[in-house]
C-alpha cells in the first residue's frame, strides 16, 4: 500500500458563516496536516468571496457530486443547512472521503442508518461536530467523573437557555421539520446535552414536555426533560430559544463534589468550577485543579482529534455509536414529549414513527398538523 500523504486534501461543502467563521480557522491551525483544495456552494458570489478569503488555490464547484468526481478529497467538511447533511455525507463516504459534518448529522435515526450503511460499504467515517466535547476542561471533567474521584454522579442539570427572535426564524429552512429536523432540541440544546452524555454516559429513561410558546414554527421553541442515566443519576434538560438572559450550563452533583460549567457558545478551563463536599480533605480537592494546558472547545480541537484518529487508523471520535446516541436522545425526548409517556433507551427502532421523523407523525406536530391549523 502507498503511504498516506503528509497532508490530507480537504474540501468544504457550504461556504456560509459556520465554515468561514470556524472551519476555515481550524483548517489554518492544522495546515501542516490538512490542505483545503476545494469548496462547494450553490451561490456563485458567496463561493467567489470564500475562495478569495481562503489560503492557496481553492477550486470552486456548484455541486457536491461534481467536486467529488473532480477532486476526490480525503476529507469533506459539511457546513450546509441540516436537510442536506445526509445526502452530502453519504455521497462523500461513497467517494471514499472521511466526513466532518455540522450538527445535526442528519434529521432522523432512519437517515443515520443510511450513513452507517455508507460507512460500512466504504470503510470511511462520518463524524458530527460537537466541539464542546473537545476542550481541555471537558476532557478533565470527564476523566474525574469516570475515575470516581468525585464520587458517584447523583444529580445533573443541563441548560441551554438562548434567545432567537422572529427575524431568525424568517430564514426559510428554520423551524421546519423537513429542513431543520426540529426546534431548539435539535438545533441549539443538542450541544449541551451531547456534552452531558459525554460526561455521564448512557441514559436509560426520558420523560419530557415541549411547546410552541412564542414562535410561529412547525417545531417547538422550548423543551424540557427528566432523564435517568444507567448509572442511576437523575438529570434535568432545558432547551429554549425564549430566554433573554442567555446561558449554557451543565452542573453535575457527585457524592464528593459539584462540577459546573457556565458559558454561552464555548468554554475554557476557567469556565469550569469544582466545589468539594464538606467531608473532602483540602489536599484531595486541590488535585482536581484545571489541567496545565488550556484548550478551548472549538472546531480546531475536534478537527485535530479526527486527524489524530486517522493517523492512528482508528474510528474518529464523534462518529458511529457516539453520533447515534445523541441523535437517539433527541428522538426519545420528542417521543416522550409528544406522547406523554416515558421512553426507554433502545425502544425507537425501525417501524416506530419517531425512527423516521422527529415529529413522529403526531397530529399536533406533523407539518400542517391540527395545532398549527388552530394557530393560523
Amino acid at each position: 500500500m502507498a503511504p498516506r500523504p503528509a497532508r490530507r486534501r480537504a474540501a468544504v461543502v457550504g461556504t456560509g458563516a459556520i465554515v468561514t467563521g470556524s472551519h476555515l480557522s481550524a483548517l489554518a491551525t492544522h495546515a501542516d496536516r490538512v490542505e483545503l483544495v476545494a469548496a462547494v456552494d450553490v451561490d456563485p458570489a458567496r463561493l467567489d468571496a470564500f475562495r478569495a478569503q481562503a489560503p492557496g488555490d481553492v477550486a470552486g464547484y456548484a455541486s457536491t457530486d461534481a467536486m467529488l468526481d473532480a477532486v476526490r478529497p480525503d476529507l469533506v467538511l459539511v457546513g450546509t443547512p441540516p436537510s442536506l447533511h445526509r445526502e452530502q455525507t453519504v455521497a462523500a463516504l461513497k467517494a471514499g472521503a472521511w466526513v466532518l459534518c455540522e450538527k445535526p448529522l442528519c434529521l432522523s435515526l432512519a437517515e443515520y442508518d443510511d450513513i452507517a450503511a455508507a460507512e460500512e460499504a466504504s470503510g470511511a467515517y462520518a463524524s458530527v461536530i460537537f466541539q464542546h466535547r473537545y476542550g481541555s476542561g471537558a476532557a478533565h471533567a470527564r476523566a474525574l467523573i469516570a475515575s470516581g474521584d468525585l464520587g458517584a454522579p447523583l444529580v445533573a442539570h443541563c441548560q441551554t437557555t438562548w434567545h432567537r427572535d422572529a427575524a431568525y426564524y424568517a430564514v426559510p429552512w428554520r423551524g421546519r421539520w423537513t429542513t431543520e429536523g426540529g426546534g431548539p432540541t435539535m438545533g441549539h440544546g443538542i450541544h449541551q446535552y451531547d456534552l452531558l452524555l459525554h460526561l455521564l454516559g448512557p441514559w436509560a429513561e426520558i420523560r419530557a414536555m415541549a411547546s410552541r410558546l412564542v414562535h410561529d414554527t412547525e417545531s417547538e421553541d422550548v423543551s424540557t426533560a427528566l432523564v435517568r442515566f444507567e448509572n442511576g443519576a437523575l438529570a434535568t434538560v432545558v432547551n429554549s430559544v425564549l430566554s433573554p438572559d442567555e446561558m449554557s450550563r451543565i452542573r453535575v452533583d457527585c457524592a464528593d463534589a459539584t462540577v459546573e460549567l457556565t458559558h454561552l457558545y464555548g468554554h475554557r478551563n476557567d469556565d469550569w468550577t469544582y466545589t468539594p463536599a464538606r467531608h473532602v480533605a483540602p489536599e484531595r480537592a486541590a488535585a482536581w485543579g484545571a489541567p496545565d494546558a488550556d484548550v478551548p472547545s472549538s472546531h480546531t480541537a475536534q478537527l485535530g482529534a479526527v486527524l489524530d484518529a486517522w493517523d492512528a487508523g482508528t474510528r474518529p471520535p464523534g462518529s458511529g455509536q457516539e453520533a447515534r446516541a445523541t441523535l437517539e436522545f433527541a428522538a426519545a425526548l420528542y417521543k416522550a414529549a409528544f406522547t406523554g409517556r416515558p421512553v426507554h433507551a433502545g425502544e425507537i427502532t425501525p417501524g416506530d414513527p419517531f425512527h423516521s421523523a422527529m415529529h413522529g407523525d403526531h397530529p399536533d406536530w406533523v407539518p400542517g398538523g391540527r395545532a398549527q391549523e388552530v394557530r393560523r
